[in-house]
């Protein structure tokens, strides 16, 4: 029970921050339907998450954290513009143009890229005759496929007993048109690339600095001042756009810089030291499941036959992924392992005729000792 508990930490820490995503999603969509402006909250998220996990970070760290060099610093404003500026920036801007679904179906894509770009970078191997790449590949396009189909496809509502039904059903976007959807969708695009590159540097960047709650941190304050510059530009004849009220207001971004911005990226940061990048993206089309579902209940907005198929594709692709991450990480690990036995064989000593033992050690120089023979 302990091994496997071990073994299925990195996956259920996983399932929870979509499960905590899921619930951001929910409560930002309610402040900025209520006039929040989005480049404001962005701003106010990435404040609360550096301010609430540096105490922490200084803390808990104190041992572990490196020095701040001029490299990692570079690196650390680039995850901030990757995950900030292009990612949340762009897509909310992207969202406006578009649809909220077209968003998550695009969004979706980012386990697809990230698998790209970690092959590309050889930080994901990519041995196509193995039976745990093949798991990993199909799973990756039968995700993105579930999410394309939850955005895409309507089909007929289904009736839940005890929900009630809302005034509008999801928005179906089989027939885009005109230039306005055009440009959201390259926005979408940009922020979805973004995306994909914040996990890969990430990655790279936890290896030279290996303190994932400081790094965190240093993401969402560096975040703070980018995404500041870009409200207050955005909002610059809107000033009464950066009050705050005792509502959702301030609850929303309260709760998206601690649980989303700051223990998310702290979670992920660690998940994706242990096991790489591309795991941990694989597991967002599981979020859009769950802003399905708890919209359903909590918002009581009604639910179609398209979400419930694309819902149960996601997670057939998304166990594909997982399945073939597992056999990966089990082959490597038997691998390891028979690296650290050492090797004995039994020569012959030309000279003497006297058998030898020599005892090859990993890493380690050949070294033989003579055995008497009565």
């Amino acid at each position: 029970m302990g091994a496997w508990m071990r073994n299925a930490k990195p996956y259920l820490l996983l399932v929870a921050v979509q499960f905590g995503s899921a619930g951001m999603f929910i409560f930002a969509m309610d402040a900025i339907a209520k006039g929040m402006s989005h480049y404001v909250f962005i701003v106010y998220r990435n404040a609360i998450a550096s301010v609430t996990l540096a105490p922490f970070a200084f803390l808990l760290e104190k041992k572990v954290r490196p020095k701040m060099t001029v490299r990692v610093f570079v690196e650390i404003m680039a995850l901030a513009f990757f995950e900030i500026i292009l990612d949340q920036c762009f897509a909310l801007l992207g969202m406006k143009y578009t649809s909220a679904s077209f968003l998550s179906a695009v969004m979706n894509s980012a386990p697809s890229i990230t698998f790209l770009l970690a092959v590309i970078l050889r930080m994901e191997r990519m041995k196509i005759k193995e039976v745990a790449c093949q798991a990993k590949v199909i799973g990756t396009v039968v995700t993105f496929g579930g999410t394309l189909v939850m955005a895409l496809y309507k089909g007929t509502a289904v009736t839940i007993s005890g929900a009630t039904k809302a005034a509008h059903g999801p928005e179906n976007v089989n027939n885009p048109s005109g230039s306005h959807w055009a440009i959201g969708t390259c926005f979408l695009i940009i922020g979805c690339i973004g995306f994909s590159a914040f996990y890969i540097l990430q990655a790279i960047t936890l290896r030279k600095y290996p303190a994932e709650m400081s790094l965190a941190t240093w993401v969402c304050f560096a975040g703070a001042l980018q995404s500041s510059l870009v409200a207050a530009f955005a909002e610059r004849h809107r000033p009464h756009a950066w009050a705050l009220g005792w509502d959702i207001r301030l609850f929303a971004p309260a709760y998206a810089g601690i649980v989303t911005s700051g223990v998310q990226y702290y979670i992920q940061g660690m998940v994706s030291k242990a096991m790489g990048p591309v795991i941990v993206t694989a597991f967002n089309p599981l979020r859009m499941v769950i802003v399905t579902a708890l919209a359903c209940i909590v918002l009581s907005e009604q639910l179609y036959l398209g979400s419930v198929i694309g819902a149960i594709v996601v997670v057939g692709g998304l166990y594909a992924v997982v399945w073939g991450k597992y056999k990966e990480q089990k082959a490597k690990e038997n691998s390891e392992q028979q690296q650290q036995l050492p090797v004995i064989a039994l020569t012959n000593n030309d000279t003497n005729n006297k058998p030898q033992f020599l005892v090859i050690q990993p890493h380690q120089q050949i070294s033989s000792t003579e055995s008497q023979t009565k």
